[in-house]
């Protein structure tokens, strides 16, 4: 394991190294203003040299409640959480944390299924997510920055009739628990090289909510650091944290933070879409480094 290293400028940091290590030397506590967390799922993911496996469920939740305590640490009086997981592991984070935050939201990512589904059982097409906050009256919830069409109003153009005054509904509302945002395919100008990549839209919505311009945003498992670069569109600070030094340049490079690592040029990846002997050049790729793509969480 490589020391830990502090990289970009004061608006938007990226650390390299152990979340747990990061959290404690470089994240003071009562700094953060929204928390995202997609840690790993203990499925068996492959993560540059990292499996996201661990011996026991236990060990599991052993460390997933130290990286939560140190994490919810970091979070200012009127901060904002939204923690991801499997949806077989999310009622013991919904436990933990119903204890120390105010759960708001028990949201559903639903997303179309990649091609293979199960067939023996029904198998998952979507992850789920907790909003919770420090302070139930006292928090961030932008709630017209966020705003959908409402199929009521702006679709079906129905009258409320029930007023005294006969009203067309809203064309507009602020979006219910279930959010339906498709995964990041490998044609998306966004995709990186990464077997869990979440989708900027996704991320908007979470710091359009929960933030406002200058506040500061942690993911302490940043993967390809789509938390900071939406967090950076938007005006927010951001700090990331990432293990795996494959993905820390990808994070470099789309944060605009570096052009070269250690005498390599950082380039978006080359994505290659004739197929030699029957074969993408994508699949070629996935299968020399190990990668699964597309395998659901």
């Amino acid at each position: 394991m490589k020391a830990m290293e502090q990289l970009g400028d004061d608006s938007t940091t990226v650390i390299w190294g152990d979340a747990l290590s990061a959290l404690d030397v470089h994240v003071p506590d009562r700094s953060v203003d929204l928390l995202f967390a997609d840690p790993p799922y203990n499925i068996g993911k492959r993560f540059g040299n990292t499996r996201d496996r661990w011996p026991t469920d236990e060990a599991y939740f052993g460390w997933c409640r130290e990286w939560l305590t140190r994490c919810l640490a970091k979070l200012k009086p009127t901060g904002s959480a939204y923690i991801m997981a499997s949806t077989q592991s999310m009622p013991y984070f919904d436990l933990f944390l119903r204890d120390r935050l105010t759960i708001l939201s028990r949201i559903v990512w639903s997303y179309d299924s990649s091609g293979v589904q199960a067939r023996r059982y029904f198998g998952s097409m979507y992850e789920p997510i907790l909003f919770a906050v420090v302070d139930a009256k006292s928090y961030t919830f932008n709630a017209d920055a966020i705003k959908v069409q409402a199929r009521t109003g702006a679709v079906r153009k129905l009258i409320d009739y029930r007023k005294a005054v006969p009203t067309p509904y809203n064309d507009e509302k602020v979006p219910g628990n279930v959010w339906s945002i498709p995964r990041v395919r490998y044609r998306m100008d966004e995709y990186e090289e990464h077997p869990s990549q979440k989708p900027e839209t996704l991320l908007e919505r979470v710091i359009k909510a929960s933030s406002n311009p200058g506040d500061t945003v942690l993911d302490p498992f940043s993967g390809t650091f789509t938390t900071s670069a939406v967090a950076k569109r938007l005006g927010r600070k951001s700090i990331g944290i990432e293990l795996e030094e494959q993905f820390v340049k990808i994070g470099l490079r789309r944060l605009g933070l570096a052009h070269e690592w250690r005498g390599e040029a950082l380039k978006p990846l080359d994505k290659t879409y004739e197929r030699r002997n029957g074969v993408s050049a994508r699949a070629r790729g996935a299968k020399q480094s190990g990668v699964l793509f597309e395998a659901a969480q």
